[in-house]
C-alpha cells in the first residue's frame, strides 16, 4: 500500500491553508514535516502559525518541525533546510507552497508588490528547490512539487494580472526545466492546481466570504498531492497537474465530499483552468 511514513517534507508557507492541508494528509501517514514559514506569531486577521501547524501535524500523527523562514532571504533558507535534515537525516520531498498574489493591472501595481511576488513565487521558488535538492538526490523516491498552474499560455488569463501571472508561472517553468535537469537523479518535479476556487484565507480576502458557498476545501488539493507523491518519481515526472484530474485518474469519482457546502450551486473556476469539469467527475 502507498504510504508517506517515514517520509521528511519541507514545505514552504505551511501554516495555513493548502499548505497545511498537505502537511496534515502526510501527517496522518506518520511523515515527517519541517514547515518553514514567517508566521511564528498570531496574525491579527490570518489563522494560524508554524506553532499551531506544527501541534496540528503531531496530533495527525507526524512529526512536526516549526521553522521561522522568510523565503526572500537565502540564508534563512538554507539554515531551514539543514535543521531538517539535522532533525530527520534527511529531506524526500519539497512542496514549494508560499506565494503571494495581488490582483492587479500593470498601471495598478506597484514595484514592491512586483517586488514581492517575485521574491517569493519565482525567486523564493527556485531558492528553496536549490537548497533541498543535494538532499533530494539521497532519497529513495524524491520529489519536488509546485503549487502553480499548467502551462497554457492564453493571452486572456494573463492581461489582468501579468505581475502575477508571471510570478506563478515562473514556477511552472521551474518545475519544467528542473524536470528534465535532474532526471538522471530520478528527482521529480511536477506542479498541482486546483479546478476550482480553494476556501483559504487568500480565496476570502480577494473574494469575500460568500466565496465559501462556490469552493472546494483545501482537502481535495491534499490528497491530490498525496496521489502524486507516492508516485515513482522516475515515472511521474514532469506533469503539470490539475487536483480533480489527479483524483480521477486515482479512482476518484465524486467530488461532492470536497464541496465547502453541499449542493448544487456551480462551482467557481480558479484562475488559469479551463472551465469544465473532467467528463468522469461526480461534482
Amino acid at each position: 500500500m502507498m504510504s508517506l511514513h517515514g517520509k521528511t517534507l519541507f514545505i514552504s508557507g505551511g501554516s495555513r491553508g493548502i499548505g497545511l492541508a498537505i502537511a496534515l494528509r502526510a501527517a496522518r501517514d506518520g511523515a515527517n514535516v519541517a514547515i518553514a514559514a514567517k508566521t511564528s506569531e498570531p496574525h491579527p486577521t490570518l489563522p494560524g502559525t508554524i506553532h499551531t501547524a506544527a501541534r496540528e501535524i503531531e496530533a495527525a500523527g507526524g512529526q512536526a518541525l516549526p521553522l521561522l523562514c522568510d523565503i526572500r532571504d537565502a540564508d534563512q533558507i538554507d539554515a531551514a533546510v539543514a535543521r531538517t535534515v539535522e532533525r530527520f537525516g534527511g529531506i524526500d520531498i519539497c512542496i514549494n507552497n508560499a506565494s503571494a498574489i495581488h490582483l492587479t493591472g500593470t498601471l495598478q501595481t506597484e514595484p514592491k508588490r512586483l517586488d514581492l511576488m517575485q521574491n517569493i513565487n519565482a525567486r523564493g521558488t527556485f531558492l528553496v528547490s536549490r537548497a533541498c535538492i543535494p538532499h533530494l538526490m539521497k532519497a529513495a523516491n524524491p520529489h519536488v512539487l509546485n503549487l502553480a498552474p499548467p502551462l497554457e499560455f492564453k493571452p486572456e488569463w494573463f492581461a489582468p494580472y501579468p505581475a502575477y501571472a508571471l510570478a506563478k508561472y515562473s514556477m511552472s517553468l521551474y518545475a519544467m526545466a528542473m524536470a528534465e535537469e535532474f532526471r538522471r537523479e530520478r528527482i521529480a518535479f511536477n506542479t498541482l492546481w486546483p479546478k476550482t476556487y480553494i476556501d483559504t484565507a487568500a480565496v476570502r480576502h480577494i473574494a469575500g466570504t460568500q466565496a465559501r458557498a462556490v469552493s472546494r476545501t483545501p482537502e481535495i488539493m491534499a490528497d491530490a498531492a498525496w496521489h502524486i507523491l507516492t508516485q515513482p518519481s522516475t515515472a511521474f515526472t514532469g506533469r503539470h497537474c490539475v487536483d480533480e484530474d489527479v483524483l480521477v485518474e486515482a479512482g476518484v469519482r465524486d467530488m461532492r465530499p470536497y464541496r465547502c457546502e453541499p449542493g448544487s450551486t456551480p462551482l467557481a473556476f480558479d484562475l488559469f483552468v479551463q472551465p469544465g469539469h473532467h467528463p468522469q467527475a461526480v461534482v
